[in-house]
């Protein structure tokens, strides 16, 4: 999705306020607002595709997942974003009463739109390391078959695996789920 700077600095009270009266998505990015430009088909397809495998896996189990309107908090960072998929183990924590912000994920997805790929694999992936519970992190291209899969490590180290192929299954031990690089891009023309 793109994002366009929307007002100058606010408090992350003036904004979260500000946020739950909007009738469209805004991200906070310390004490600037920005607007969430609508995403392109492929975008959707690929966001729904793995919300869609990741729900199925997850049934039965102590994990919840959801798919673009769940609010994460970054609090070292004075940040506020809304991943593409986010899914959470055990207890969730919110910020507040509100239920509507997630201050622990465990797995982060950032389906990369040409407009943000570079701040999502710069600033933003930056952003979701610094919090504890994001155990692995998804950058997955929508203009290739390319998902590259972040995982923490014990010594508190990031290793990157690369799939690009579709015949490629990425397993997610965090989550004890795995995605089918071909299902991931199920009806998804790539040029």
């Amino acid at each position: 999705m793109s994002r366009q700077a929307k007002t100058t600095y606010v408090i992350p009270e003036e904004y979260l306020a500000f946020e739950r009266a909007a009738e469209y998505k805004n991200e906070y990015f310390d004490g600037e607002i920005y607007a969430m430009v609508g995403a392109s088909r492929k975008h959707n397809l690929i966001t729904l595709n793995i919300g869609g495998e990741l729900r199925a896996q997850l049934k039965g189990r102590d994990c919840e997942g959801y798919v673009s309107d769940m609010r994460v908090r970054i609090p070292t960072a004075n940040v506020y974003t809304y991943p593409d998929v986010v899914v959470v183990c055990g207890e969730p924590q919110f910020e507040d009463d509100y239920v509507d912000t997630l201050l622990n994920p465990t797995l982060i997805v950032e389906v990369l739109s040409k407009s943000t790929a570079t701040y999502d694999r710069m600033e933003k992936f930056s952003f979701y390391r610094s919090v504890a519970s994001v155990a692995e992190c998804l950058l997955v291209a929508q203009t290739e078959h390319r998902v590259e899969r972040y995982t923490r490590r014990a010594d508190e180290s990031w290793v990157l695996t690369d799939f690009r192929t579709l015949e490629g299954t990425i397993e997610l031990a965090s989550i004890q789920c795995s995605l089918a690089m071909r299902e991931i891009y199920d009806k998804v023309t790539l040029a």
